[in-house]
């Protein structure tokens, strides 16, 4: 009997990062997430399963879509009609149909079927670019860790070919979801993005007792972990939520920090679900808006940088 096939849901491979994991890295981002951030700046990687996605500036209102998938209904958006892609099931003959009736290619789809073995073969293409900058593949999502036969498989794989192995994840699945994975990963950078179980699940949806046990775990197992912190206006911002969060981290034994400043560039990926942005509107913010909620993480005894 042959062994099983592991896919996963992929809605994008980026070559050549720099801000993933050490070195020159190719970043494998999966779909599918169990939080729901209101800040979340890839709306398309919530779901498990490829999406319809319906592109406004493409878009020339002619209603052929409509046409090709009547039983979706049409909707009428910043003037143009078009198919509700809503009621779209991504893999009925009525999306495929619609896609293709666009002239303009407004209507696609995101999130793609893979085995490890396809995703393999893409990164080993970037394998000498990987090896002059002691970089490697990272694994994001999404949170990867939804799909851990395929997560273990790839980077079991990857270890076999000499290639450095990352994962970014919120370290939100159980525990020994979380160990086996891990087992495999010569880096883990874990967001951790309050330390107020209720403003927690507030703006994600679920509590923050798992994300701690399973970054304590991995700190205390000797991994190589980096803790990242989104800094979100009106969310954790405050002087008084970097005290809470430096030493929620001191408690976790972490000794060091990423903080990254909010950024809204992924406001329009709602528009292409017909989504609504919680955040539309909110300024970004830049590390020198932070140096006082930096400090505060340093004065407590815990290393912050952008």
């Amino acid at each position: 009997m042959g062994s099983i096939v592991q896919t996963a849901t992929v809605f994008n491979i980026q070559k050549f990062s720099l801000d993933d994991g050490p070195g020159i890295r190719t970043v494998v981002f999966l779909k599918g997430c169990l939080l729901r951030c209101v800040w979340c700046s890839n709306p398309e990687s919530q779901r498990r399963d490829p999406q319809v996605e319906w592109k406004e500036s493409a878009c020339i209102g002619c209603g052929a879509c409509c046409a090709a998938a009547p039983s979706a209904g049409a909707v009428e958006r910043a003037g143009k009609r078009h198919v509700d892609i809503r009621n779209l099931g991504f893999s009925s003959p009525e999306a495929e149909a619609a896609i293709a009736a666009c002239p303009r290619r407004a209507i696609t789809r995101t999130g793609e079927t893979k085995t490890a073995g396809e995703v393999l073969e893409i990164c080993l293409q970037d394998k000498p670019f990987y090896e002059d900058s002691q970089g490697g593949v990272t694994l994001s999502g999404g949170e990867a860790m939804i799909w851990p036969e395929f997560c273990i498989e790839l980077l079991s794989r990857l270890h076999e070919e000499g290639i450095d192995t990352c994962m970014e994840t919120e370290a939100y699945v159980p525990q020994g979801v979380f160990q086996a994975v891990a087992a495999h990963l010569d880096h883990l950078l874990i967001d951790m993005k309050h330390a107020d179980p209720a403003k927690h699940r507030a703006a994600t949806g679920v509590g923050i007792d798992l994300i701690g046990a399973n970054t304590r775990w991995a700190i205390e197992a000797g991994l190589d972990v980096l803790i990242r912190t989104p800094v979100v206006p009106d969310f954790n911002d405050s002087t008084e939520d970097a005290r809470q969060m430096a030493r929620r981290l001191r408690e976790l034994g972490a000794e060091r920090v990423q903080l990254l400043p909010f950024h809204n560039f992924g406001e329009s990926k709602y528009a292409l679900l017909d989504r609504d942005y919680a955040l539309r509107g909110v300024k970004d913010l830049r590390p020198e808006d932070l140096d006082q909620y930096r400090q505060v993480f340093i004065d407590e005894g815990v290393e912050a940088f952008f």
